[in-house]
């Protein structure tokens, strides 16, 4: 068997999958984490008790989603000491995330110190950008001594999407031009060449973009020294303001798009400001991609935003047959009879993404 473990800051998600087949057997969250070790053992004596697993040590692999790989690592790799030195090296490019991250690692290895354990990274991805897309129009050499260059993130998603994509169309994803969406409180949107990343919205991290729940996304530079001397904020008081109080938040007092949508419908115009703000910059986006990319074969949704919220979709897109976007279940077409390419709402699935790379990992070492 192989677990799939996403921990993030506060909470841990688990999917535990039959290595062979890689059929879902069980999966769970833990939320308001506090301690991993206490955390792994609520996991594993849940899988116990439901008779899951008759013990730990059936467990043969377990699989990491690592949100920043940096330019150290374009594929999956197994871990070891170097792997964790390499990753801890990366805290200050992900302080949010790559902490948690190893917490997961570090605690699997504490309990289970001959385990097998396979980190899977949300940048590498997007590793086949062209140097002349990741470059910032900086001076060189903060790319060339502190790794300042755009990196992208929510690779494990847009490529699962990407790949699923491929197989509803019946065509080799290295023949295929797309554009991912992925819209959660979390946001980002990728152009897709030839079956490869080609640019992705999200940069050197995970605050530029698309507006999102808390986070900001694009905004003029200027903007962080001209608070600084009117208002007199601090650089961190700045910095938790634009990740944590800005995107919806900022906007209409809200982060969660449910409360939003139900506030926009009973006339409240914060909130109906806050998602035509989230469209047009989706639409920014796609109009640039589709001029990168040049010809796109299909547009996907995805992510808890681009999966469920039929409003949004319709908002962003004129192509869109509205009979459909209604009634979406699963992987769906929802473009109309104008549209010139297929637009696709696509469940992602990134625990699925992170063991069946996890066991191409092994497969190829054998």
């Amino acid at each position: 068997m192989i677990l799939i473990l996403n921990s993030g800051s506060s909470s841990i998600k688990y999917k535990l999958f039959c290595f062979e087949t890689l059929r879902l057997i069980e999966g769970g969250m833990i939320e308001e984490v506090k301690n991993f070790h206490h955390a792994f053992d609520e996991i594993f004596k849940h899988l116990l008790n439901k008779a899951f697993i008759k013990s730990i040590k059936e467990i043969k692999v377990f699989g990491h989603r690592v949100v920043h790989g940096g330019e150290q690592f374009h594929e999956a790799v197994v871990v070891d000491d170097s792997v964790i030195e390499t990753i801890e090296s990366l805290i200050p490019l992900a302080p949010l995330h790559n902490p948690s991250n190893l917490d997961g690692i570090k605690t699997v290895q504490a309990k289970l110190p001959h385990a097998l354990q396979i980190a899977v990274f949300d940048t590498a991805f997007h590793q086949t950008m062209p140097k002349s897309f990741y470059l910032y129009p900086l001076p060189y050499e903060w790319y060339e001594n502190y790794g300042v260059r755009r990196y992208g993130f929510h690779g494990i998603s847009h490529f699962y999407v990407a790949k699923e994509t491929a197989n509803y169309l019946g065509k080799p994803l290295e023949e295929l031009n797309l554009i991912t969406l992925h819209l959660g409180n979390g946001a980002s949107i990728t152009a897709i060449k030839n079956g490869k990343s080609m640019d992705t919205s999200m940069g050197f991290t995970p605050l530029e973009g698309l507006m999102m729940g808390t986070r900001s996304g694009d905004i003029d530079p200027e903007i962080i020294f001209y608070l600084e001397d009117q208002i007199g904020m601090c650089g961190s008081d700045i910095n938790e303001m634009l990740n944590r109080a800005s995107g919806f938040k900022g906007v209409c007092n809200e982060s969660d798009l449910r409360v939003i949508i139900e506030r926009a419908n009973h006339g409240d115009t914060q909130a109906q400001l806050a998602i035509e703000m989230f469209c047009l910059r989706i639409k920014k986006y796609i109009g640039a991609y589709k001029e990168i990319l040049g010809s796109v074969d299909a547009l996907v949704f995805t992510g808890g935003i681009g999966e469920h919220s039929a409003r949004i979709r319709e908002n962003t897109l004129a192509m869109i047959d509205q009979e459909k976007n209604n009634r979406v279940e699963g992987l769906a077409e929802i473009q109309n009879e104008k549209a010139s390419y297929k637009i696709l709402v696509v469940p992602t699935n990134e625990e699925l993404e992170i063991a069946i790379q996890s066991k191409k990992l092994l497969a190829d070492a054998m």
